[in-house]
């Protein structure tokens, strides 16, 4: 695991160094749908990143938000979101990240989310704990749900899909709790869940590459995810519950209290 750490925090800053880039210019921009957008510096990032990893492990494969599946002979398989958080981006909102997620034989075994203009990383390895910059982190002790605070988002691939739609989940919540963040980027909800500065996540309809970091950073800081149902999360579970652990099963609770979800 030593030389995936190595490769995805080389990956990670170089990237890093992209989006600082952007930052600062005027940059094109694109649609992936009505209000899904993507820019230059989406796909910048993430070509950097699979060039990075696959001058490594070139035999491993990459599922990245904007260039899909590049296959690999083997069961390890990196995870990468190049910009988590574009439209924030775009708008000079002050919080996006790049998320490095890696597998093998389906199991996340590290995760890696950088936030550039913080220069935070936020690390974890399986069974190891959860790091930033080189510090370990864990989840509050907040000991109910009236007492927390929680982070959600809302999706922005078919937005009018009921499926997809958090408003009802949102509007329960919010009478439970002290407030809700929306800040519009998964992976670093997820690192905030994970170092204790909100208390609990929940959100619909996100990707393998927004997740698979920041849930096992969540876990190895001590904190708790599943989904909806409470069963363990999988990457592909079209809800995610983060927590610190001890709020957990309230949250399950008010989120299945919706009616006719």
């Amino acid at each position: 695991m030593q030389s995936v750490r190595r490769v995805a925090r080389e990956a990670a800053l170089s990237a890093g160094n992209i989006l600082l880039e952007g930052y600062s210019r005027e940059i094109k921009i694109s649609y992936k749908g009505t209000i899904d957008l993507v820019t230059e510096i989406d796909w910048a990032s993430e070509k950097e990143i699979v060039r990075l990893i696959r001058s490594r492990f070139p035999e491993h494969s990459i599922l990245g938000e904007e260039g899909g599946v590049l296959a690999g002979p083997g069961t390890e398989r990196w995870i990468i979101d190049p910009l988590d958080g574009t439209t924030n981006y775009t708008h000079h909102f002050p919080f996006f990240c790049i998320s490095i997620g890696f597998e093998s034989e389906g199991e996340v075994l590290y995760g890696l989310v950088f936030d550039p203009l913080r220069q935070q990383i936020f690390e974890a390895v399986k069974e190891e704990g959860a790091m930033l910059n080189e510090r370990r982190i864990s989840v509050s002790r907040s000991p109910r749900l009236s007492q927390s605070l929680l982070v959600t988002g809302f999706s922005s691939s078919k937005p009018e899909d009921p499926e997809r739609d958090n408003l009802p989940f949102f509007n329960q919540l919010s009478r439970k709790v002290q407030g809700i963040r929306r800040t519009g980027s998964a992976a670093l909800d997820l690192c905030y869940v994970a170092m204790g500065a909100v208390d609990g996540f929940w959100e619909i309809g996100l990707a393998p590459w927004d997740t698979a970091a920041g849930s096992l950073i969540v876990r190895e800081a001590g904190g708790r995810t599943s989904d909806r149902k409470n069963a363990r999360h999988e990457l592909t579970s079209p809800m995610i519950v983060a927590s610190n652990g001890i709020i957990h099963d309230e949250i399950i609770d008010v989120l299945n209290s919706v009616s006719g979800l």
